[in-house]
C-alpha cells in the first residue's frame, strides 16, 4: 500500500514537533535556576531552543533527503530541469520566519517586563521629548554621544541623590569613593545608570532587603544599611526580594551570577540598581563580567542563599564580629603607639628586627 505524501508530511511534522518539544524542555544546558527571574528567562531560552531545534531538523532533513533523492545516477549526464521562481513558496518561507521573530520578540518583551526591565514610570519621567528633538536636529549629532557632551541641566541629579542616600550609611561611606562625581541623566534618553526594577507583582512595593554594593579592583564589598555590617560575601534570605544598590570605586565592573541569569554593569559615577528574588538555597559564585584589570579573573566571591533563620544567625555573628573589631580598634589606638610599636607586627612578618627599625628612625 502506497502511503500518500500528505500522510508522510503529517507524520514527520508530528515527530519533529515531539522531538523539538522534548529537547527544548530537557536540554540541561543551563545551570541551576536560583532566582525567580531565572525561571522566566529559562522559559524564554527553552522556547527559543525548541523553535531552533525544529528549524534545524527540518532544514537538515530536507538537505539530506534531497541529496539522496536527487543524486546523480549512473549514465545520467543531463542537467536538471530549470526551475525559476515559486511565489507561494517564497511567501511561505518569508512569512514563517517573520512570525517566529515577532513571536520571540513579544515573548522577550514580556519576560523583560516581568523581571522589571521596563519601568513605564521612568519613561514618563525622562527629560522632555522636546530636548531630545532639539539635540537630534543638531548637525553631527550622534545617538552615542559621550556623556561629557551632556549639556547643563536644571533637572535633579538622580545619581547624586541615590549616592547621597547610600552614603548616609556609615559603613557604606567608609568603603565608597566619595570623590567620584555623579553623572546626570542624559537629555532625551533618561537614566545613565542601568537598572532592573521590581517585578510586576511587586511593582510599587519597597524591597524586603537592601544591600549596598561597592566594586573595586579586585573585590566586592557588601554593606547592609543600618547594621554597620560590611562583608566580602553576600548573604540573602530565600524568598525575599533583594535590591542591590551598586557603584564602583575605580573602573567599570559587572555583577554577574549565572544561576540568577542576571548581569548588570557597575560603573563609577553611576548608581546601578538590580532586584532579584532568591528561590533556591545554596552557594553561588558572583563573577565580575567586565575586564577590569590584570587580576580581573580573581574578582569573584560567593552569594549564599539561606533560610531566614540561618540568615538571621549569620547577621548576628557579623554584628558581634563588627563590635569585636571596633573594640580592638578602640583598645589599640595607633595614635598612642610609637612608630616602633606600630610597625612591629609588620616588620616581624618581614623578618626585620625591631632594633633595625629603631636605628632607621634615629
Amino acid at each position: 500500500m502506497k502511503i500518500p505524501s500528505s500522510i508522510w508530511t503529517l507524520l514527520i511534522g508530528i515527530v519533529l514537533t515531539l522531538v523539538s518539544l522534548w529537547y527544548g524542555q530537557n536540554h540541561g544546558l543551563l545551570p541551576t535556576a536560583a532566582s525567580d527571574e531565572a525561571v522566566l528567562i529559562d522559559g524564554l531560552f527553552s522556547a527559543m531552543l525548541t523553535v531552533s531545534v525544529s528549524i534545524f531538523l527540518i532544514v537538515e532533513g530536507v538537505l539530506i533527503y534531497s541529496a539522496f533523492k536527487y543524486r546523480r545516477r549512473a549514465g545520467d549526464n543531463e542537467d536538471g530541469p530549470p526551475i525559476e521562481g515559486n511565489v507561494p513558496l517564497e511567501i511561505l518561507w518569508t512569512a514563517i520566519p517573520a512570525i517566529i521573530v515577532i513571536g520571540i520578540s513579544v515573548y522577550s518583551f514580556d519576560v523583560y517586563n516581568q523581571i522589571g526591565g521596563f519601568d513605564p514610570h521612568a519613561v514618563h519621567a525622562a527629560p522632555e521629548r522636546l530636548m531630545m528633538e532639539q539635540s537630534m536636529s543638531m548637525p553631527g549629532t550622534a545617538i552615542a554621544a559621550t556623556l561629557s557632551d551632556t549639556p547643563p541641566s536644571t533637572e535633579p541629579n538622580l545619581n547624586q541623590a541615590k549616592s547621597d542616600q547610600a552614603m548616609q550609611d556609615p559603613a557604606t561611606a567608609a568603603v565608597r569613593n566619595a570623590e567620584i562625581p555623579q553623572l546626570r541623566n542624559a537629555p532625551g534618553v533618561g537614566s545613565v545608570a542601568p537598572s532592573l526594577g521590581a517585578s510586576q507583582e511587586k511593582e510599587g512595593q519597597p524591597p524586603q532587603l537592601v544591600v549596598n554594593v561597592s566594586a573595586l579592583q579586585y573585590a566586592w564589598l557588601f554593606t547592609y544599611p543600618d547594621t554597620g555590617v560590611t562583608t566580602g560575601e553576600l548573604h540573602v534570605p530565600i524568598g525575599q526580594e533583594v535590591q542591590m544598590n551598586m557603584t564602583a570605586n575605580d573602573v567599570i565592573h559587572a555583577f554577574w551570577v549565572p544561576e540568577f541569569r542576571l548581569k548588570q554593569d557597575v560603573i563609577p559615577g553611576r548608581q546601578t540598581e538590580v532586584r532579584f528574588t532568591p528561590r533556591k538555597e545554596g552557594s553561588y559564585t558572583l563573577i565580575c563580567a567586565e575586564l577590569c584589570g590584570p587580576y580581573h579573573g580573581a574578582m569573584q566571591t560567593q552569594v549564599v542563599i539561606e533560610s531566614q533563620e540561618a540568615y538571621e544567625t549569620w547577621m548576628q555573628e557579623q554584628l558581634v564580629a563588627s563590635k569585636d573589631t571596633l573594640n580592638q580598634a578602640v583598645a589599640i589606638n595607633p595614635a598612642d603607639l610609637s612608630p616602633d610599636e606600630f610597625l612591629a607586627p609588620y616588620t616581624k612578618e618581614m623578618g626585620i628586627h625591631a632594633e633595625m627599625v629603631h636605628q632607621v628612625h634615629h
